[in-house]
């Protein structure tokens, strides 16, 4: 029971003070359940990113849900997703009431633009941790410039560049182990 309360405090606490959705979160999620609680490994993590991002909802409930179901099952899943779910959903209730009366405040305006310059510090980060553990090559820099290209501009869905992405470094693989066969 003290691990379930202790997922979903670690959660909440996520879930509370991270502006700018899932990919703010990752370092956060990171630092609690990687560094300061080791419930899983760094590389648990980056693969439970790649998972979560390649799968239908938000990369952030998404996250925590594997995280829980690895250090609790069932019930890690559920503590770890309401943990994280719950902040918002409150804040969300709350800012709902109050923000047509404040949203013409230059104040408020300002305190927005700020947070929006904190998320992209916070996602660059994310970009930056997951780039360093990726494969060094050729191809693999080569597929993350096409991704961001046919995602960015060409306004692709990102859930066929995930798809396109994962057939093409499977094939890359396939052919890599064939040449090292020979």
């Amino acid at each position: 029971m003290k691990t379930l309360l202790t997922l979903f405090a670690t959660f909440f606490k996520i879930g509370a003070f991270t502006f700018g959705g899932g990919y703010a979160m990752i370092p956060l999620i990171q630092r609690e359940v990687s560094e300061k609680r080791k419930w899983i490994t760094d590389d648990d993590i980056f693969e439970i990113i790649a998972i979560a991002e390649s799968t239908p909802g938000p990369i952030a409930i998404n996250s925590a849900t594997f995280v829980g179901y690895k250090v609790a099952g069932f019930w890690g899943s559920f503590f770890s997703t309401l943990g994280v779910v719950l902040p918002s959903f409150v804040i969300i209730i709350a800012i709902s009431f109050v923000l047509a009366e404040f949203e013409s405040l230059k104040a408020v305006q300002y305190a927005f633009n700020g947070i929006r310059a904190g998320v992209l510090a916070l996602v660059v980060k994310a970009w930056w941790s997951m780039y360093k553990k990726c494969p060094k090559n050729v191809f693999s820099y080569i597929l993350a410039a096409a991704s961001f290209v046919v995602a960015a501009f060409l306004g692709v869905n990102v859930l066929l560049v995930v798809v396109g992405c994962a057939v093409a470094g499977l094939t890359y693989s396939l052919i890599a182990a064939r040449r090292a066969d020979k």
